[in-house]
């Protein structure tokens, strides 16, 4: 008996139903190998270099691409954004039942006998023609004032750590979802096909070194396709792990090689159907193509001395902060849709003061570097930056209360960032009261927040969705409103 006629008859319901998905695959595969192919109608301006699943963007796009410069741990609004100068008068007093009004506190204070009222001991200044108010820690960042869209009413639910920045990253604090980079990768694609969509770097900062581990599944593509998912370069060693060929392995050969996985791989989705199995072949290319790409990314012998000196003497420190910033602005300009920066060690329950000194000693310079480098390159304009945490910190003191030092526990119910480029407008929105406890004006979820990133991009938050167990799923999942205020 003919075998292939053998394996038609022993074909079940399932792998039926597979193969009948199997055209489906192959156009999907050939326009990630040739973007172009398909042909479409709709104006120019919403379908330049868009390769993801939208074949139009919903309205025209302010931005093509974000560096997303995350503070994990949580930076202190109290004493770098949202000045509260009436609190000097109320040094050491305890806090307000009325200001607290209940909220749940995280167990590191919430049975703290007393909960002395700590009030910044780091002076603020007006800058630019905004009038920004900064505090001294940030000179730098109070040098680019005039670009920034500084919200100080974010809020949110989550009040520790992991459910709080997998909230803020993929809309829920449970495990699983897609990240925001991973949505943006699914929806609008890559512009440069011999990198990923989504690029990941992180550093370790001089603050708490103790700080929150970071995660895989942050920068993950959930239910995705997993070609979605972000990719994390190294500091040491290869950026990516096996991106050298092996002893006694060319190009040339690694090319057959991977032609031949190729065809196998395609064997198998014929007699399956399995979806994945394109992503497995995009990846292995992808993966092939950044063996030269990467080295040249990742060589920064080329940059003039004058950029070292604009991000800071660190920036030649591979895997510090000021280093991963300049190469954000290496990757955006080679097509990369989507860049986070993960910086550690704002967690500062006790020594503030000195901690938060380190950690702006790293970050300050070179993200006022990165948004100067951008403006001057013609790129800020459509290249949105965002900075920012999962949460706040309270304005009572976690521990002693003492002259020169204090602590500060987690507090969602108000925290401040900034946004800048990107059709953003600078200015300031939102108020707290006058202990930085509460919002008192123009509040702004997170999930406000990520529709407002979705919107400069051109993209409608409530339409892009994926289905999946009969759900359709979105990054702000069944909320979130565009900051109009910020949107110019």
């Amino acid at each position: 008996m003919n075998p292939m006629r053998e394996l038609e008859l022993l074909t079940t319901r399932r792998q039926l139903f597979g193969r009948g998905a199997t055209g489906i695959g192959i156009a999907a595969l050939a326009s990630l190998i040739n973007p172009d192919a398909f042909g479409d109608t709709a104006p120019k301006s919403l379908t330049a270099g868009l390769h993801g699943t939208l074949k139009t963007l919903h309205h025209t796009p302010k931005a093509k691409r974000v560096i997303y410069l995350f503070q994990s741990g949580a930076p202190s609004h109290l004493d770098l954004f949202d000045h509260k100068p009436s609190l000097i008068n109320k040094r050491g007093i305890e806090l307000p039942e009325s200001i607290r009004n209940g909220q749940r506190l995280t167990g590191m204070t919430s049975e703290q006998k007393s909960k002395p009222v700590a009030p910044s001991i780091f002076k603020f200044a007006k800058h630019g023609q905004s009038q920004a108010e900064l505090s001294e820690l940030l000179p730098f960042t109070a040098g680019v004032a005039d670009h920034l869209c500084i919200i100080r009413s974010m809020h949110t639910e989550a009040i520790n750590h992991d459910p709080a920045i997998t909230y803020i990253q993929t809309g829920s604090q449970q495990p699983g979802r897609p990240s925001i980079g991973s949505w943006m990768s699914y929806g609008l694609g890559s512009e440069n096909q011999e990198l990923p969509s989504y690029i990941v770097l992180i550093s370790q900062g001089t603050g708490n070194t103790n700080d929150q581990p970071l995660f895989g599944r942050l920068w993950g593509s959930g239910f995705l396709p997993s070609v979605h998912q972000g990719v994390k370069l190294r500091s040491v060693g290869d950026p990516v792990l096996h991106l050298a060929n092996p002893p006694g392995i060319d190009p040339a050969s690694r090319r057959t090689m991977l032609n031949g996985i190729e065809q196998l791989n395609h064997l198998a989705h014929d007699n399956f159907g399995d979806p994945e199995i394109n992503t497995r072949i995009a990846q292995y290319e992808m993966a092939f193509k950044m063996q030269s790409s990467v080295p040249d990314l990742m060589d920064l012998s080329k940059e003039p001395a004058s950029t070292f000196d604009l991000y800071g003497p660190e920036s030649r420190k591979p895997g510090t902060y000021a280093a991963n910033a300049l190469l954000a602005r290496r990757l955006i300009e080679r097509g990369v849709r989507f860049v986070q920066l993960f910086h550690r060690g704002w967690d500062q329950h006790g020594y503030l003061p000195k901690q938060i000194r380190g950690q702006c000693h790293d970050t300050d310079q070179a993200s006022a570097a990165l948004i100067h480098d951008l403006k001057q390159r013609g790129l800020l304009d459509d290249t949105l930056v965002v900075w920012g945490g999962e949460f706040g910190r309270t304005v009572y003191s976690q521990g002693d209360l003492t002259p020169d030092n204090y602590g500060r526990d987690h507090h969602g119910r108000c925290f401040s960032l900034w946004m800048a480029g990107g059709g953003i407008k600078p200015g300031t929105i939102g108020e707290t009261d006058d202990f930085g406890y509460n919002i008192v004006k123009d509040p702004v979820h997170i999930h406000d927040l990520n529709a407002t990133i979705l919107n400069q991009l051109g993209i409608d938050h409530e339409r892009l969705t994926y289905r999946y167990q009969g759900r359709d799923f979105r990054l702000t999942d069944i909320a979130g409103v565009v900051v109009r205020a910020a949107t110019g």
